[in-house]
């Protein structure tokens, strides 16, 4: 039986926020203790299972990924009452076996990025966590929920690599030949612009987290074929979206039916181990 307490948190991406996923929709605008979130929270059900979709750019993108306020979007999914949350990343294939439409099921990152808070705790935002948490990213996003993932798309028959290296760069702009190339060689996977800090500000807020990535294009590390472009980017996106859609309309019952608590309690617990406090 599905957990009716449970309530899940979808963070859209690029291209990957389409409210219509969410029946009996209704949108509520809400501001945190860390300012406004990217946009409305969309309140909603998949399969009768309570739901709230952000998108993270805003539904107009009109966000940069430097400027995306993550620590409100995090917070508001929280303090909306989610517990899992899963997101959906638009992102550059760095190898040649992930090819633009594929689906990743992502397990690491590198952080390239230089702008971004990393944190909730935060002594100069009234009512944010106190002291200091040397939160470990070893296991950077949620093994059960990147599971039944992976279970999912293989039982819909959507191809998926299982496994996958994000490189987060600041952006918006793209990557020089060079990086690209540099970045390939220290065993990225996928280049994205978001994915950090997103990732870990929801393990330090106590979310369950896990992404599915799309690769959109091959960046430009390739000397034949298309060189990535925003026009690339979102031709491939609209061509492949629905196999995200899909995906997460069916993993939505399976994370409903699972027992979260011992993973909670197992997360609040290297939480308390990281905290330091004066």
């Amino acid at each position: 039986m599905p957990n009716q307490k449970l309530k899940i948190g979808i963070i859209g991406g690029s291209g990957l926020d389409n409210p219509e996923i969410l029946e009996d929709r209704r949108e509520e605008f809400v501001d945190t203790i860390f300012g406004k979130p990217s946009d409305a929270l969309i309140h909603g059900k998949i399969a009768g299972i309570d739901c709230i979709l952000l998108a993270r750019h805003g539904r107009a993108h009109a966000i940069s990924p430097t400027d995306i306020n993550y620590r409100a979007n995090v917070w508001a999914l929280k303090e909306a009452g989610c517990s899992v949350v899963i997101a959906s990343l638009a992102c550059g294939s760095l190898q040649e076996e992930v090819c633009p439409g594929d689906l990743v099921i992502v397990d690491q990152f590198i952080d390239r990025t230089t702008k971004r808070h990393q944190t909730l705790h935060d002594p100069n935002i009234p009512g944010a966590p106190k002291g200091i948490c040397h939160m470990p990213m070893d296991t950077s996003y949620h093994p059960f929920i990147r599971k039944l993932f992976i279970e999912t798309a293989k039982d819909l028959g959507i191809h998926c690599h299982e496994t996958g290296t994000v490189v987060t760069v600041e952006g918006p702009r793209f990557s020089s030949i060079a990086e690209s190339k540099v970045f390939r060689s220290w065993g990225g996977s996928l280049i994205n612009m978001t994915t950090v800090p997103e990732v870990i500000l929801a393990k330090e807020a106590g979310l369950l987290y896990a992404t599915v990535a799309m690769a959109t294009d091959y960046d430009c590390w390739r000397e034949t074929g298309e060189k990535v472009s925003a026009d690339s980017v979102v031709k491939t996106f609209k061509e492949n979206a629905a196999k995200v859609t899909t995906l997460f309309k069916h993993v939505v019952p399976r994370i409903a039916a699972s027992d979260w608590k011992p993973h909670h309690e197992e997360l609040k617990a290297t939480i308390n181990c990281g905290k330091m406090v004066a």
